[in-house]
């Protein structure tokens, strides 16, 4: 992978259309997979795509199609479907890719059947191929724009991490490489629920101290799954971690941030999906990481209460209720304690 490349991106929503743009950038052939004929005729005669990314000149070398075929011969494919369509459109195009192009993972979330994270999808779905992940605190409009960004790109295989950050990497993208593929995915799927409930607490007035805590907790509850699953703290403080985590949580740009600050208003679920194109993977992650914090005793409660509002469809001031009622404890003792639980036989 040096010099020029043909880049393939499954997914023409918002952020593959914005990382289709920085590969194009940086003067690489892109091919684009889009599920909406009108999409990829858009990206094709127009440059743009008004669907999902409005206002923004797309630029040359893009090319979109709705045939798997378009992605034959690409050196690398970044898959940015939705997490919970990741399996079947991945196992679709399976074949018209070829058996050693890396797959780049850019969905942040976890299968809800399955509880599995999306290295795990893709090595079922597509099996065979070398994996990456990359995630990071990035809005899609932003970085479309050009405007500076800094994500992680991890992969067991230090030497394809380090050439795709050479591939994708500019002066305003910036890719820092990490072994630690459990904890970059762990980051970018659990930072989604604590932005709903930071955007509760904004629909509700609640200040932002309130938001702060919030973030500052949702983060130890981020550690304690990461932990759980082997991620590595400084995975977890970094960007994919505490960074995605504070962009999404103090921005109304966030998709599940504005989610939960129209619950927080006293709008119903259903109303506020009901007129959006784009997908907050909160409300299908805080499911099954509720589930998973539960069977496995990892103290999650503000993943709890986002899954009592968005799954279980509890009043918002009862779920705000309870959190506030939780017992007075100490950090300290918090976290020895949860350790000791963790490493018990």
């Amino acid at each position: 992978m040096t010099g020029e490349e043909t880049i393939g991106v499954i997914g023409a929503g918002a952020w593959g259309t914005a990382l289709a743009a920085v590969a194009a950038r940086g003067g690489h052939a892109v091919r684009i997979w889009a599920r909406e004929p009108e999409v990829a005729e858009a990206i094709n005669t127009r440059r743009e795509n008004p669907l999902f990314l409005p206002g923004i000149s797309l630029p040359a070398g893009m090319r979109a199609g709705t045939d798997f075929a378009i992605l034959a011969g690409c050196t690398a494919i970044l898959v940015v479907t939705p997490a919970q369509f990741m399996r079947p459109v991945l196992a679709a195009a399976a074949g018209s890719l070829g058996a050693d192009v890396p797959l780049v993972l850019c969905a942040k979330g976890i299968e809800r059947g399955t509880g599995k994270l999306m290295s795990a999808v893709a090595a079922e779905a597509a099996p065979g191929r070398p994996l990456a992940v990359l995630s990071g605190p990035t809005f899609a409009h932003e970085v479309a724009e050009g405007l500076p960004a800094a994500v992680t790109i991890a992969s067991a295989e230090p030497a394809l991490a380090d050439r795709l950050a050479r591939l994708l990497g500019q002066p305003n993208f910036r890719p820092y490489t990490s072994r630690d593929v459990i904890g970059a995915q762990i980051g970018g799927a659990v930072k989604n629920v604590i932005a709903i409930a930071c955007g509760v607490v904004d629909g509700l007035g609640l200040g932002q101290n309130a938001r702060a805590a919030l973030i500052a907790r949702g983060l130890k509850e981020m550690i304690r799954f990461g932990r759980s699953r082997g991620a590595r703290m400084e995975t977890m403080i970094g960007l994919s971690g505490a960074g995605d985590l504070v962009l999404t949580c103090t921005s109304a740009a966030s998709r599940n941030m504005s989610l939960g600050r129209a619950l927080g208003a006293g709008r119903r679920l259903e109303e506020i999906l009901a007129e959006r194109r784009s997908v907050a993977e909160g409300v299908w992650t805080a499911e099954i990481l509720a589930r998973l914090a539960e069977e496995e005793g990892i103290d999650m409660p503000i993943t709890q209460a986002v899954h009592a509002l968005v799954g279980r469809q509890e009043a918002v001031g009862d779920v705000v209720d309870r959190l506030l009622s939780r017992p007075f404890t100490s950090e300290e003792e918090e976290d020895r304690s949860h350790a000791v639980s963790r490493d018990r036989p």
